[in-house]
């Protein structure tokens, strides 16, 4: 999937074919925030997707919100127990956390 980027910030990118528009909006925001943006042209879209941004920021600042970027770093994941005690014992077994496995594993995965 193609995204677009702007003081790190993420957006999407989606076709209306019917409507012969592009649209999307800014990726991993708290839960009922929602940020869009859209266009006749990547230009347009790039451009409205760079001022939603902006604005978002600006709101934020002038209404004292906390400033959420995309994607903080930090996530739950759901798994199975035995998966979940498979991977604690490795992490042992290599003398690291199971917070430094997971990450050592999933930068191995999407590398």
């Amino acid at each position: 999937m193609e995204t677009l980027r702007y003081k790190g910030f993420i957006g999407s990118i989606e076709a209306e074919l019917n409507e012969n528009t592009l649209y999307g909006k800014v990726l991993g925001l708290d839960k009922g925030t929602l940020v869009t943006y859209e266009g006749q042209t990547i230009s347009e879209l790039k451009e409205d997707f760079t001022n939603a941004v902006d604005d978002y920021i600006t709101h934020c600042k002038e209404n004292g919100i906390p400033l959420h970027k995309s994607y903080s770093g930090s996530f739950n994941i759901r798994i199975p127990a035995e998966l979940h005690a498979r991977a604690a014992v490795m992490a042992q077994e290599l003398g690291i956390s199971l917070n430094a496995f997971v990450r050592e594993s999933l930068a191995k995965a999407v590398m």
